[in-house]
């Protein structure tokens, strides 16, 4: 079977992906897309070189380019678009027409050789991440007027936000497609939400979250769906339901990085999640309910980020339990003296 082209290839590949989330078909895009950029630089055009010519090391040089331009602190990023041309290129061994050099084992060894045993970051979590929402939740609201509504909403908004990104962990994009329904208008203690990778779980509320999920509801008095809106003059008039008002990935980020600053802390979105996982390990959580919490899908992403906080809890368990040799001899020596007594 004759080669085809990368370009071609790839338009082949995304095809494949036709049962696959939207989101998930985007990331593919963007990794290829990023392959693409890398080969041309190599002076091998996608439209014109054919896929049996792809070189041996492809997989391991793609990544120490992306890391040349994203840099080592993006170690998230460059996996992610790793693990997409990986997944390409399997594509192509399953359709008998990868590189010819090589084989796939050969191009994992490689990058594996290259990446080190994990391309996982431990998280650094600014102790002071907390103070974004002492700030949040002491800064006044003001009386609503008609000339400042926009500002208080605002407030309220953002106060519910930082509450809610503290209080469940959750991604940004999770906490950007809530609807006021999935919470029951600030009154259910919990939602199913449907997160990466389209795999549903459920997230849970504390009580201060809801109230103040609550009060901002109750300010906005309105019947749009989403739970966070837009309540600036530009955002035009209502449709479907509000859907177009509905705050973006981007939006959320900004909430955060806005206290962040009057907080005085480094911080994004990310970091709660980091924040509510080490907090639940470092009082008795085991990674496998941190796995459900955070919607993690595979129990190896969790361990491989989060398995030096269990480490700890180990070491606790190991000092508490273990008993020198001279401890056990001597309980030996009671049970024998106690057998001894009733056979007597």
């Amino acid at each position: 079977m004759p080669s085809p082209t990368v370009e071609q290839a790839i338009s082949d590949f995304l095809e494949s992906l036709r049962g696959k989330s939207p989101k998930t078909r985007e990331t593919y895009t963007t990794a290829l897309n990023h392959l693409v950029e890398y080969l041309r630089q190599k002076d091998m055009k996608a439209a014109d070189t054919v896929t049996a010519d792809l070189p041996e090391n492809v997989l391991e040089n793609f990544y120490l380019w992306l890391v040349e331009n994203y840099g080592r602190d993006r170690r998230a990023t460059v996996a992610t678009h790793v693990a997409g041309v990986r997944s390409f290129l399997r594509y192509l061994y399953r359709h008998n027409v990868g590189p010819a050099n090589t084989s796939f084992e050969r191009l994992k060894d490689g990058l594996r050789e290259v990446v080190g045993k994990s391309s996982y970051k431990t998280p650094r979590v600014d102790r002071g991440l907390p103070l974004i929402v002492v700030q949040v939740n002491s800064t006044p609201i003001p009386a609503l007027t008609e000339d400042n509504r926009a500002h208080v909403l605002n407030l309220l908004r953002d106060r519910a936000i930082i509450n809610t990104l503290y209080c469940t962990g959750m991604r940004r994009k999770e906490v950007a497609d809530l609807n006021c329904a999935d919470v029951d208008g600030g009154y259910a203690d919990r939602a199913l939400i449907t997160g990466k990778g389209e795999k549903e779980r459920t997230v849970f509320f504390d009580e201060d979250t809801l109230r103040h999920i609550q009060e901002y509801l109750e300010m906005r008095n309105d019947r749009y769906q989403p739970l966070f809106i837009r309540h600036d003059k530009r955002r035009g008039k209502p449709e479907a339901a509000g859907q177009n008002y509905r705050l973006s990935m981007q939006s959320i980020w900004l909430v955060v990085k806005k206290w962040a600053d009057v907080a005085g802390v480094r911080a994004t979105t990310h970091h709660f999640r980091h924040l509510k996982a080490t907090t639940l390990l470092n009082r008795g959580a085991d990674l496998s309910q941190v796995q459900d919490i955070l919607g993690h899908a595979s129990p190896e992403t969790t361990k491989r980020i989060y398995a030096h906080y269990e480490v700890s809890h180990l070491r606790d368990a190991f000092d508490r339990f273990s008993v020198p040799a001279s401890d056990l001899e001597k309980e030996m020596e009671s049970e024998k003296r106690k057998r001894r007594r009733k056979e007597e």
